[in-house]
């Protein structure tokens, strides 16, 4: 684990912004005037999609995928100067907010920079041309790591933008070499010790496909050595194969509490349920409960809270990476009320210090956090069970989500359409 990692990351909402499509005006100044709600909703770091110029060179869309980028040192014209992108995170920082840039150092665009002044950089396919080692990401071409020369420039890209912003998202930091990160990391903490480090790991699959192909890839694992945070990959595709087949629930569910004990102690797990290369959490659930029930459990788990900017209203549309594609806010359909409660309950030292626990179940999320004198128990009925057996000694109980009442008796409680989040002490247990 990154020595100076502050597990305190688990207490935190990250909010995630497509600059492109979040506002109207398309830029950082819609951003800027959308900051007070986004903080109504108890978010601590907005996370941007890269902010860079997008290449024309094999553009896929119109408009192209922020991701093939021609400058690392450039900010998109269309969303700014680099004045403009300080005024945001200076508003950001009034509201008690962080900001952090998504870096993207396993390829750059195809009529980048690099690629005209240092060709040689590049990794080639057999015919001697720019490629990549893997994948149909055409509008971008992939920088060979074998070059000391690429280490040192892209060291110097981050050590410049780590004065600027307060962390970095690490585009498929896995397929880079972990010692790339190491240095990288050591760097930017002699002038930034208290920046933010997440990145992108990648599905076990691709990771196993990646190595059979004699390529390089970190394992989450692997990457805690240098990054404070992980993406929740590493069992999304459990997630998924829930939502697909209901049967399937205890498979994801006790693999989130495995990885209690596969990484590092202080280990911090970014849970996100959907993002801009998954398709929207609305669109894979069965209806609005269970969309609150996953939300709820989002919140819940152990680690940092995610919501890609749009979740909040409800959006069952995934913004397109390569047109104009604006999200389509929708107040009528607002959960903001709810988001705010639940980032507010994840503010408790609990989340931090607390020893979380599953209780095995096949149709409902449940699990617990014990820390000092304080239980925390929160059950998600996501597959509309009947009841459900509790640790708790039998008696009347709130409902931190509602406020109502939750009686338990013969340690049973009758279950309904509604998360239960119980705060209480540990001599309740049973």
């Amino acid at each position: 684990m990154a020595r100076k990692t502050d597990i305190n990351l688990r207490s935190m909402t990250f909010y995630q912004v497509f600059p492109r499509q979040h506002s109207k005006k398309q830029n950082f100044q819609g951003i800027q005037e959308d900051l007070d709600r986004i903080k109504s909703l108890g978010v601590d770091v907005i996370y941007l999609l890269p902010i860079h110029p997008i290449g024309k060179k094999a553009r896929k869309g119109s408009q192209g995928s922020p991701y093939s980028i021609i400058d690392y040192y450039q900010i998109d014209p269309l969303y700014g100067t680099l004045d403009d992108f300080k005024a945001l995170i200076q508003a950001a920082h009034e509201r008690n907010m962080k900001v952090m840039m998504d870096i993207v150092f396993n390829h750059t665009s195809r009529d980048s920079v690099l690629v005209k002044t240092k060709p040689d950089w590049f990794y080639k396919n057999e015919k001697g041309e720019f490629a990549n080692r893997v994948g149909d990401w055409s509008d971008i071409t992939d920088l060979d790591f074998k070059h000391r020369a690429v280490w040192d420039y892209l060291i110097d890209v981050l050590l410049y933008w780590a004065k600027i912003a307060d962390g970095f998202r690490c585009d498929v930091a896995p397929l880079l070499p972990l010692d790339f990160w190491l240095e990288a990391r050591a760097k930017v903490d002699q002038i930034r010790p208290d920046f933010i480090w997440l990145t992108e790991s990648v599905h076990p699959g691709f990771i196993k496909y990646l190595r059979d192909l004699g390529y390089e890839c970190s394992s989450d694992s692997e990457m805690y050595q240098a990054f404070d945070m992980c993406y929740d990959y590493d069992i999304f595709d459990l997630m998924n194969d829930y939502l697909a087949n209901p049967k399937k629930l205890k498979d994801w569910l006790e693999a989130i509490i495995h990885q209690d004990v596969i990484y590092p102690k202080n280990y911090v797990k970014l849970r996100s349920f959907e993002n801009h290369d998954q398709p929207r959490l609305r669109s894979k659930v069965r209806d609005h409960d269970h969309f609150i029930m996953m939300l709820a459990l989002n919140f819940f788990l152990k680690g940092a809270a995610f919501i890609y900017a749009g979740e909040e209203h409800e959006v069952s549309v995934t913004p397109s990476l390569f047109e104009d594609d604006l999200v389509p806010w929708n107040t009528s359909q607002s959960i903001e009320p709810l988001i705010k409660r639940l980032a507010s309950l994840k503010k408790q030292p609990i989340f931090v210090e607390g020893n979380f626990n599953y209780h095995a179940h096949d149709e409902v999320a449940m699990f617990s956090y014990t820390y000092q004198h304080q239980f925390l128990l929160g059950i998600f009925n996501l597959e509309q069970a009947v009841s459900i057996k509790v640790p708790l000694i039998d008696g009347i109980y709130t409902n931190f989500y509602d406020e109502s009442e939750v009686i338990v008796k013969d340690q049973t409680i009758e279950l309904n359409q509604k998360p239960i989040i119980i705060d209480t002490l540990k001599e309740h247990i049973r």
